[in-house]
């Protein structure tokens, strides 16, 4: 195993802060773990169906962009996958907790309920696991550790885990270029409805974000252009831009489960 998944494996120090989805992320340890196994239960995506951004990476563009919108946050402007028009929802996690079949699921999601700690320097990482995740339970059917190993499973979220900090960080780089080149702006998404005498309604806005700028994009000099594409920059630029086209899909969504309640009501 490597440092990381060593220190993962017996450390035993409390994580600290908080992320979204996770309740309880602890060091993952045989003392505290060793008992414990994933389970199928009922609800398999319930731990996200009320949140409606996660952070993407940008190697995740490409596919991503099929299926939601991908914006920025407004501090470190940290990409993020859009799953809900509004807060406390998730239009890809049915009634039955399940994913829409055939729209990605982001990696923030996928590595649940296993995540890296860092240090205050950033340098050391620990795997942690959620001890919150209603999939772990002494009577699982895929155990965390075989004695004193941990299993090929959880070595294989460790890898992953890897993965998604190598890509996390690759994203940080990515994200330098941009703002390198002030390519980002704030931008709204707005819905106009049509009145029942078939006249247009006042113009709702849906949310403020922020986007990369196409005009910004268009001014840049050959030579700027130039240093976006030699960087590897421009393919996921354009997947950003792509993936803006789905705020009309998530609109109409959030509509048509607004008319179903109405008629339910």
């Amino acid at each position: 195993m490597t440092d990381a998944q060593n220190n993962g494996a017996n450390g035993s120090n409390a994580v600290e802060g908080r992320v979204v989805l996770y309740k309880n992320p602890q060091p993952l340890a045989v003392a505290a773990h060793g008992k414990l196994a994933l389970k199928n239960i009922a609800r398999p995506f319930g731990f996200v169906e009320t949140t409606h951004v996660v952070p993407l990476t940008v190697q995740e563009f490409g596919i991503a962009s099929t299926s939601m919108p991908i914006i920025f946050a407004p501090d470190k402007k940290t990409p993020l996958a859009v799953m809900a028009a509004r807060g406390n929802e998730n239009l890809f996690v049915d009634k039955d907790g399940m994913w829409e079949v055939d729209s990605y699921i982001p990696a923030f999601v996928r590595r649940y309920p296993f995540i890296f700690a860092a240090d205050d320097q950033n340098e050391n990482f620990v795997v942690c696991v959620d001890e919150g995740a209603e999939m772990l339970a002494t009577d699982g059917e895929i155990p965390l550790f075989n004695g004193e190993e941990p299993t090929d499973y959880t070595k294989g979220a460790m890898d992953f885990l890897q993965d998604f900090e190598r890509q996390r960080r690759s994203t940080d780089e990515w994200v330098a270029i941009v703002n390198q080149y002030d390519l980002l702006e704030e931008k709204s998404v707005t819905f106009t409805p049509t009145n029942a005498d078939g006249s247009q309604g006042e113009t709702v806005k849906i949310a403020d974000y922020l986007a990369i700028s196409e005009e910004k994009l268009n001014q840049l000099t050959d030579a700027q252009f130039l240093d976006l594409k030699n960087k590897g920059a421009l393919a996921a630029i354009y997947a950003h831009l792509v993936s803006l086209l789905q705020w009309q899909k998530l609109v109409q969504r959030t509509l048509r489960i607004g008319e179903t309640a109405v008629a339910n009501a």
